[in-house]
């Protein structure tokens, strides 16, 4: 699990930079202009984001405009407001969740793992009779034949499940699982959705042409 982490208390940051890299890969800036550029060439699972931070916004500001770019990474808004209208501005936005400062690490930590239970980055999700799908390492079982996917098919796959309840577009997809300075042709594209229907099934995924993929099962 790689996580993004924006916060401009230097002394703050490290603390939790240490802690969270006792379990995750972390990466970690003080500006939100900073922390967009990495966004725009790097994949993360998470965003941990306190709100003042340095650069032309803050953290709830940021997490708006990746919203509005379909970037729909589980993000953690840190912040030493207690205020409701902040906590309703970070729901707003976007957040997932709302920590207030000062909390103790295992209290953000909790929080983590609730994430991630909430997006089922760990456990097998299970998307058919006798089809189970492992997201961390990349394997489909079904029945007693173990497929292992690429990287990419795997988080395409995982994306589309995550998401099964609406249309999910070329475009989401694109920025979602690639990095900003590699981002594919519609053909690629193409080409890693019809991998995984041969892998899982040709029902498994339907396509709205010129509007995008849904996951069926």
């Amino acid at each position: 699990m790689k996580i993004l982490l924006l916060e401009d208390d230097v002394v703050l940051c490290d603390v939790i930079e240490e802690y969270l890299s006792e379990k995750y890969e972390v990466a970690s800036t003080f500006s939100a202009n900073k922390a967009l550029e990495m966004i725009e060439k790097e994949r993360f699972d998470l965003f941990i984001f306190d709100i003042n931070v340095m650069g032309s916004m803050n953290g709830i500001e940021l997490l708006k405009e990746l919203r509005s770019f379909n970037d729909a990474t589980p993000t953690i808004i840190i912040t030493a407001y207690s205020d409701m209208e902040h906590l309703k501005s970070a729901f707003g936005s976007g957040a997932n969740d709302f920590i207030r400062k000062p909390f103790e690490l295992e209290e953000l930590g909790v929080r983590i793992e609730n994430i991630k239970k909430l997006f089922k980055m760990n456990d097998a999700l299970e998307l058919d009779v006798d089809v189970w799908f492992y997201p961390q390492s990349y394997e489909l079982q079904c029945a007693d034949e173990t497929r292992v996917l690429s990287a990419k098919d795997a988080k395409i796959l995982h994306y589309l499940v995550q998401n099964a309840h609406r249309v999910v577009s070329s475009e989401e997809l694109m920025q979602n699982i690639w990095d900003f300075d590699s981002m594919p042709s519609e053909a690629t594209l193409r080409s890693h959705i019809r991998t995984i229907r041969n892998a899982v099934g040709r029902e498994c995924i339907k396509t709205l042409r010129g509007v995008g993929y849904q996951w069926m099962l």
